[in-house]
């Protein structure tokens, strides 16, 4: 991450300011030209080379969330998403921590897992062993594949044989080839080496090669984050310090009591998490799934972050899950908004990158908690989605807030009463 002391994430009444006037600030506090950060999207042309059957392109609203800190460098945070609040609540929740020291965090090194399904095995141990004992032959055949990733200090790092006796169609051997992929996600790269060992695996095993393909459940690649949040920082709604954090311990107990608000509280870590994934070109989608299922390993499903307090009441929380994110390759190299958002991010390695989405993650997921504990969900993310409520309606620019407005007031916040409200506005 960029070491530049100057790089401030505090720009206060951010959200106060015109859209023009917010981009100055974010690339006078990036170290950017506003030039850079108004080149714009991607072009049709651009995205007619990237999938099929292009026939527009889609946009989303690029927001800045503020005030992140992440081993004690400040951290702006480009998001791309639709929903409301989500900017904001990372914005105060990271303010929050920042009170407490900010972020800590890691990541291991990024490695992820090929697999090699074997079928038609005569003796599942013998293959095992017969594959084990070639293990240098098969690392040596997939390095060969990729000899600038293995220059950059990556490659194939281990094989291991997983056997499954029982399966809907007889028993299988799961080959999993480990690689250090660097600064990619890595499905390519993973992909080929499988490809490449795939033959050599089937003669060693007797048997026949079916599936060969990057795993999405990136358990050898996590990412963890921790913060400390004074408990006088929590001393919000009329609450005392105590009952601040206590309502948080609250919320998190019936997280780890109950999956169905599990799947809820680790939907609002994916919503900062995914933002910023989308926003630098990652594959988001890779990112939920192994996140949901890493938080289902033990055959429970189950809060990704976790809150506690410690010795001086304060509420510490932590998270752990998979980060399979990347700064080369893909649509972070053809994405110019993903080049952007990088530059934004001021980070350079995937660790680096997983490092910062864990820490949003964990972030992301105070400023749901504080806000369903403290405050109920709908009071400030209602006051929010009243203005797609409005825009929806077709008011006009000079009309939304006064739609949005009157809604939240009547706590009605709805198409037929945005409607009917536009109406009043259009006729007297």
């Amino acid at each position: 991450m960029s070491s530049d002391p100057s790089r401030s994430s505090r720009i206060p009444r951010l959200y106060r300011l015109a859209p023009d006037e917010r981009l100055e600030r974010v690339a006078d506090a990036a170290g950017l030209s506003a030039d850079r950060l108004t080149a714009g999207g991607i072009t049709l042309e651009q995205a007619d080379r990237m999938i099929e059957n292009v026939i527009a392109v889609h946009g989303l609203p690029l927001g800045i969330a503020t005030n992140l800190q992440v081993n004690g460098r400040d951290i702006l945070v480009p998001m791309a998403i639709e929903e409301p609040s989500v900017v904001a609540g990372l914005s105060f929740a990271a303010k929050l921590a920042r009170e407490g020291g900010g972020f800590t965090a890691e990541a291991d090194p990024p490695r992820m897992i090929g697999q090699i399904q074997l079928l038609d095995i005569t003796s599942l141990d013998d293959a095992q062993e017969r594959i084990l004992s070639a293990k240098a032959t098969l690392l040596d055949t997939a390095n060969a594949q990729d000899p600038v990733l293995v220059r950059l200090g990556g490659g194939a790092r281990d094989i291991q044989v997983r056997i499954f006796r029982e399966t809907l169609v007889g028993p299988m051997l799961v080959v999993h080839l480990i690689h250090d992929v660097r600064d990619a996600m890595g499905a390519n790269a993973v992909n080929t080496a499988c490809e490449a060992i795939a033959p050599d695996l089937e003669s060693l095993s007797g048997g026949r090669v079916g599936l060969r393909i990057l795993s999405n459940l990136a358990d050898q690649r996590l990412a963890r984050a921790r913060c400390r949040v004074p408990a006088t920082a929590l001393a919000l709604e009329g609450l005392s310090p105590a009952e601040g954090v206590q309502r948080i311990l609250e919320a998190q107990a019936f997280a780890e009591a109950d999956p169905y608000r599990a799947t809820t509280h680790n939907k609002g870590i994916m919503n900062g998490i995914d933002a910023v994934a989308l926003a630098t070109g990652n594959d988001w989608r890779a990112i939920e799934a192994g996140a949901h299922a890493y938080a289902a390993r033990d055959g429970r499903y189950r809060p990704l972050s976790r809150w506690e307090s410690d010795e001086r009441g304060d509420l510490v929380g932590r998270i752990e899950l998979p980060m399979a994110a990347g700064t080369f390759g893909g649509a972070t190299r053809a994405h110019p908004t993903a080049q952007l958002s990088l530059a934004i991010l001021g980070v350079e390695t995937s660790q680096e990158l997983a490092q910062v989405l864990a820490a949003v993650g964990l972030a992301q997921n105070l400023a749901a908690l504080r806000a369903l504990a403290m405050e109920g969900i709908q009071r400030g993310h209602m006051r929010l989605h009243a203005r797609q409520v409005a825009m929806a309606a077709g008011a006009s620019a000079g009309q939304i807030d006064q739609v949005a407005q009157r809604m939240v007031q009547e706590g009605t916040v709805r198409s037929d009463r945005a409607e009917a409200i536009l109406k009043e506005l259009l006729h007297g």
